[in-house]
């Protein structure tokens, strides 16, 4: 019995051994635990920290206004450049009232998503606050030592980044791979009159009679012996242009489409660098000689969305991605395909869409591909077609209710710089214009960005009011509003932008208004500039005041303005690429 105890004794002092020994580890491992998830804690409280001004910033363009402070929902109803240089994120936002509900899936999609590269973006930089001390300390200038350098609001430039790979340049910053030449698109034009690549009507429709018969007219327009009402050099047939307007003021007929949501749809931006489309959706959703209400009464469709509130409303800052831009637009022409039979019947050739944004080339592929795009990036190697599309006038419109302010300027005699230029840095060419001419040249006013203000604004519009000829050289993409700019201040423009359809090609003879120099001709601007006879500069100048009238927007639509030249090339090319069933 005794030996039974003793042996019981040994196990349980053997058991209370082991027990104690598991409890110890339980108890270090523990502590251990908690040491990490504290230090993780505090950190983390320190990230939220840092990143709490920012989180609005990575989703969203930079604005003169905190996005974070507009309230959700609120659309956008006016957007305006800060000040009169081509920055396009710069812009003053207004709210306007509007259904905040999404008409299409992927827009919620989209919305979601942005929440999550939102908590993508705080996780990131959980690593923050050590990588702080090295960063700050490799990027101290000399001379500055001890110095407690800001915290940007775009921390992601705080995180160390791999700087052994080369970053690689984006499209605008090279020159193009192929040119076409001014002589080319007329080619090109010449030959879509003759054989329109547009498709067969799947069924006939009463309509396309009326065009074709429309067609018939204008080619067999008579000769017009003297015009009062317009300046016949401007034209490449006066006489055919202006049987096609009477007949369009007689016939045309457009039908709107209702669908969309605001502010991406029917919510026109009427200041800014992207005005135009803004101010024809207003006049024409506004206009009751030219729409219906019913679409088969109509000869074209228009599709009222904006592209810059597309990318103000969808895109992801930063991002580098698009798509969800274009499978919004995807599911609209979806939509008015499944709802309406018009779409389909042509494939959208008789439907039309304005676009000043420089993305909507691809925003509108595919999709959208066989409609007439009115672009202001009318670039022949980003997809536009000569004889279908119609190239925008890019107007950067400073009072939306007073857009004509500050026209006219200097006549012939008193223009006396022979050229100028003040602009931003954008894109690979302005470069190589300012590394040729910037301080060569007295009789070359060539500079950079000028300062932002009232005054300097005024004497950007003065310097171009008293020079012969502004050079418009493309920015990021082919088109500047210095091409219309130069137009309101009767200053004859200089084209300097490979591959771009200047506005209303279709109608219009640039040559006797404006001079186009191909870039590799920078170095002998002068030179070709000086070799024009003064009497043919005189006679240019002439054709540019007369210009003028078709190039300028009216809260009230008159006859030749900007909006009834605009619909007239949409008309026109309309026209010209119908065909019978």
């Amino acid at each position: 019995m005794e030996i039974i105890r003793s042996e019981l004794r040994k196990h349980y002092r053997n058991g209370r051994l082991k027990w104690g020994i598991l409890v110890g580890i339980m108890a270090l491992t523990h502590m251990l635990l908690l040491l990490s998830y504290g230090k993780r804690l505090n950190l983390s409280h320190d990230n939220k920290a840092l990143m709490a001004p920012s989180q609005n910033a990575l989703l969203r363009n930079t604005l003169a206004v905190n996005v974070s402070e507009v309230s959700a929902g609120s659309g956008l109803h006016v957007l305006e450049k800060n000040g009169f240089e081509d920055a396009k994120d710069s812009v003053i936002i207004k709210e306007v009232a509007g259904s905040s509900e999404s008409l299409f899936p992927s827009e919620k999609t989209v919305m979601q998503n942005e929440s999550q590269v939102q908590n993508v973006s705080v996780r990131t930089h959980k690593n923050v606050k050590s990588s702080m001390l090295s960063a700050a300390s490799s990027i101290d200038a000399p001379g500055s030592s001890g110095r407690i350098l800001p915290v940007s609001e775009n921390s992601s430039l705080l995180v160390p980044k791999q700087v052994s790979k080369k970053k690689k340049k984006m499209r605008c910053d090279l020159p193009p791979k192929t040119v076409t030449t001014i002589d080319e698109m007329n080619r090109t034009l010449a030959r879509h009159r003759r054989t329109s690549r547009a498709m067969r009507p799947r069924w006939s429709s009463k309509r396309d009679e009326e065009i074709l018969a429309a067609r018939k007219e204008i080619e067999n327009a008579p000769i017009a012996r003297s015009e009062r009402e317009l300046y016949s050099p401007l034209f490449r047939n006066v006489s055919m242009f202006k049987r096609s307007y009477d007949l369009m003021e007689r016939m045309l007929k457009v039908y709107v489409y209702k669908e969309g949501n605001r502010p991406i749809f029917h919510t026109p931006i009427l200041k800014g660098l992207y005005a135009s489309e803004g101010w024809f959706m207003k006049l024409m959703e506004g206009n009751k000689q030219y729409t219906v209400k019913d679409p088969r009464r109509a000869h074209l469709y228009y599709m009222p969305f904006s592209a810059r509130m597309l990318e103000y409303k969808l895109y992801v800052r930063n991002s580098h991605n698009r798509t969800n831009l274009r499978q919004f637009l995807k599911e609209y022409t979806e939509q008015i395909s499944s709802k309406y039979p018009f779409f389909n019947r042509t494939d959208g050739a008789d439907h039309f869409l304005v676009a000043c944004h420089d993305w909507a080339p691809y925003e509108t592929r595919h999709h959208m591909e066989h409609c007439i795009k009115a672009l202001c990036n009318a670039d022949v190697t980003a997809g536009f077609k000569i004889g279908r599309d119609i190239s925008l006038p890019e107007t950067y419109v400073r009072a939306a209710k007073n857009p004509l302010r500050d026209l006219g300027g200097k006549p012939p005699s008193q223009r006396r710089t022979l050229a100028f230029y003040a602009g931003s840095m954008h894109g690979y060419l302005r470069l190589i214009l300012l590394q040729h001419w910037k301080d060569k040249d007295p009789d070359m006013k060539i500079y950079g960005r000028m300062p932002l203000g009232v005054a300097s604004k005024m004497n950007y519009i003065e310097q171009m009011k008293s020079s012969k000829y502004c050079i418009c050289p493309k920015g990021y993409e082919v088109n500047s509003p210095r091409v219309v700019e130069s137009i309101f201040y009767e200053c004859v423009p200089v084209i300097i932008s490979d591959n771009f359809v200047p506005p209303f090609f279709e109608v219009l003879d640039w040559s006797t208004f404006s001079v186009i120099v191909a870039e590799k001709d920078i170095p002998r601007l002068k030179d070709i500039l000086s070799s024009i006879p003064e009497e043919k500069y005189v006679k240019m100048q002439m054709a540019v005041r007369k210009a003028q009238r078709h190039f300028l927007w009216h809260a009230k639509p008159e006859k030749y303005d900007l909006f009834h030249m605009l619909l007239h090339s949409i008309w026109y090319n309309r026209v010209f690429q119908a065909k019978h069933r």
